[in-house]
């Protein structure tokens, strides 16, 4: 499983890492530390990595279950 955050979408809300702290970072400014970046998701995160996306009100967060985004 992936991840990608949009940077063009990511509004800074922190809603990702209130859910999944273990998942999504933030940086000093409030986005996503990994903003524009493909992130791998260890299968014991998953279920966070989902969580977090889901949270995120700007559905700036794109899981892909395969790997390949």
């Amino acid at each position: 499983m992936r991840y990608f955050v949009d940077p063009a979408l990511c509004a800074a809300h922190g809603q990702c890492a209130a859910v999944a702290p273990d998942v999504y970072d933030l940086d000093d400014e409030g986005y996503n530390a990994l903003v524009g970046k493909h992130v791998d998701v260890p299968p014991e995160l998953e279920a966070s990595a989902r969580a977090g996306a889901v949270a995120c009100p700007e559905s700036a967060i794109f899981v892909d279950e395969d790997g390949s985004v």
